[in-house]
C-alpha cells in the first residue's frame, strides 16, 4: 500500500484515458505525456497503458507500507527516497516504511510514478483515469488527499533482494534516444481554419516565437504571442475537437488543447500539434517558448508510427531484462 503523507499539488491516478465516449460529452482524458506513462510502466514490467500517479510540483510525499518496484519517468522534480536522491528512468526496489519526495523542478513539469503490477482500483468506462468533472475514475474520482492510501494489486516479497536495505537500484536505465522531439520547435499539421488566416499571421504562425501562458491547465495550454488575425469574421459552427488542436481565441491569441479539453468547440482550428510532440508539448512549464513548424499529414503519421516502435522496443528490452533479473531470486 502507498499512503499519502502531504499532498501535493493537484496530482492523481491516470493511465493512457477513455477513448470512445466524446459522442457523450466525456473526454477521454488520461496522461499529459503517454511517452513518460510508456516509460515509466516498461521500468517495471507492466502494460504500457497501466496506471500510474501524475505528479506536479510540488509533488505528492508517499510512505510505502509494503515493499515495492517502482519507476518514476517524466519530469526530474529531485525525487529522494529516505533523504537520498534517487534516479528517474531507472527501475527501483524500495522498502516497506521508505517516504518518497519530490524536492525541487529539475526540468519538465509532469513526473510519473509506477508501481509493478499497478494500483487496485475501480475502473470507470474501461479506464482508471481520473474524471475531476465528473468526480469519477482514478483513486475516488478526485485528486490525492493527505491520508489516502493506495492498495497495490500485488504484494511481492521483495524483502529477499533487498534484506536489510532501503532501497536498490536495478542495474539498467532506459534509453530516452528520440523518444520525444524538440519542445521548443513543436510541429503541427494544418487545419480547418488555416485557411482563413490572413498571409502575415499565417507567417507569424510559423516565423514567431510564442510561450506558454501562467494561465495553462490540463485543459489546455494558452500561448503568449503576436496577435494573429482572420480574413473573415464569421464564427465556425462547434465541432468535436481533440488533443493537440491548436484553436484562435477572440483575442487573436492562441490555446493548445490538452488532456482534459472540451469534447467539442467552436472556436477556428488553424492547426494540430502531432501526436509525437504532444508528449513533449507536456512537459513544457509556464513562460517556456515554443515555435511551430509545419509537417505533411504523411510525414506525421510517420514520426508517432517511429516513437511507437521505439516504445514497444523498450518494452521488450526491459521486460527480458527484469524477467532476468528477477530469476535469479526466484521471482516473477
Amino acid at each position: 500500500m502507498l499512503r499519502v503523507l502531504q499532498p501535493g499539488l493537484l496530482d492523481t491516478v491516470q493511465d493512457a484515458g477513455r477513448p470512445g465516449y466524446q459522442h457523450l460529452g466525456i473526454n477521454p482524458g488520461g496522461v499529459m505525456d503517454r511517452v513518460a506513462l510508456s516509460v515509466a510502466n516498461s521500468l517495471v514490467g507492466n502494460e504500457l497503458t497501466e496506471a500510474v500517479l501524475e505528479l506536479h510540483f510540488p509533488a505528492t510525499a508517499f510512505l510505502f507500507e509494503d515493499y515495492a518496484m517502482i519507476a518514476i519517468s517524466g519530469a526530474d522534480l529531485g525525487p529522494m527516497i529516505n533523504d537520498q536522491p534517487v534516479p528517474i528512468n531507472k527501475p527501483l526496489l524500495v522498502s516497506r516504511q521508505a517516504v518518497l519526495r519530490f524536492t525541487r523542478p529539475v526540468s519538465g513539469a509532469c513526473c510519473y510514478l509506477a508501481i509493478r503490477h499497478g494500483l487496485a482500483l475501480t475502473p470507470w468506462l474501461g479506464s482508471n483515469s481520473t474524471n475531476l468533472k465528473a468526480n469519477a475514475g482514478g483513486f475516488m474520482g478526485r485528486s490525492l488527499h493527505k491520508n489516502d492510501v493506495l492498495p497495490f494489486r500485488q504484494s511481492v516479497p521483495y524483502n529477499v533482494i533487498l534484506k536489510k536495505q532501503e532501497l536498490d537500484e536495478l542495474p539498467w536505465t532506459a534509453d530516452m534516444y528520440g523518444l520525444y522531439g524538440p519542445a521548443d520547435r513543436l510541429r503541427i499539421t494544418t487545419g480547418s481554419a488555416f485557411a482563413t488566416l490572413d498571409s502575415h499571421s499565417q507567417q507569424l504562425l510559423t516565423g514567431s516565437a510564442f510561450s506558454i501562458a501562467p494561465q495553462s491547465d490540463r485543459m489546455g495550454f494558452r500561448l503568449a504571442g503576436p496577435h494573429l488575425k482572420r480574413t473573415e469574421h464569421q464564427e465556425p459552427l462547434s465541432a468535436g475537437v481533440t488533443r493537440g488542436t491548436i484553436q484562435l481565441l477572440p483575442n487573436g491569441q492562441l490555446i493548445i488543447l490538452m488532456a482534459d479539453h472540451q469534447t467539442t468547440g467552436g472556436y477556428p482550428r488553424v492547426a494540430h500539434v502531432i501526436t509525437a510532440d504532444q508528449p513533449a508539448l507536456s512537459q513544457l512549464r509556464p513562460r517556456d517558448d515554443l515555435r511551430f513548424s509545419i509537417l505533411s499529414q504523411e510525414a506525421a503519421e510517420d514520426e508517432l508510427w517511429q516513437q511507437e516502435q521505439r516504445l514497444l522496443f523498450l518494452q521488450n528490452a526491459c521486460k527480458l531484462r527484469l524477467e532476468e533479473w528477477l530469476s535469479h531470486y526466484g521471482l516473477h
